[in-house]
């Protein structure tokens, strides 16, 4: 795999782990009560969206388990209409979906030999 995409994979994971340590112990309406809160994670999201866009065609053709485009058209949502941002779907997308992407682009880091004992990455 490029080098590239191993650091975009990192940020990903980076931000990933941000977005669920903000939102351990929180419930859905901490997201309405904390605006904080919810500014943070969207951010988090759309950096793991970024991130994703600038993965090569060729690595994501190898991981066709993650799903990218999904990824991306999340983040491009909250960039493009963010006076518009459904709060349930960033709460499902924290909850529901970061676990298991989280497996998923570790599995991948493990492959590519980096130690996923650190809290976050520093290939970059």
């Amino acid at each position: 795999m490029k080098k590239d995409d191993i650091i975009r994979i990192c940020h990903m994971m980076d931000a990933l782990k941000e977005a669920l340590s903000f939102t351990e112990g929180k419930k859905r309406a901490d997201l309405m009560n904390d605006r904080m809160l919810v500014l943070s994670v969207v951010k988090c999201i759309e950096i793991i969206g970024e991130a994703a866009s600038k993965v090569t065609l060729e690595t994501k053709n190898q991981s066709p388990q993650i799903p990218w485009n999904e990824i991306i058209a999340m983040r491009n949502r909250l960039i493009h209409v963010y006076y518009d941002i459904d709060i349930d779907r960033v709460w499902d997308t924290v909850i529901g979906d970061l676990p298991g992407l989280q497996t998923l682009l570790g599995s991948i880091l493990e492959q590519e030999g980096l130690n996923l004992k650190n809290d976050l990455f520093s290939a970059h």
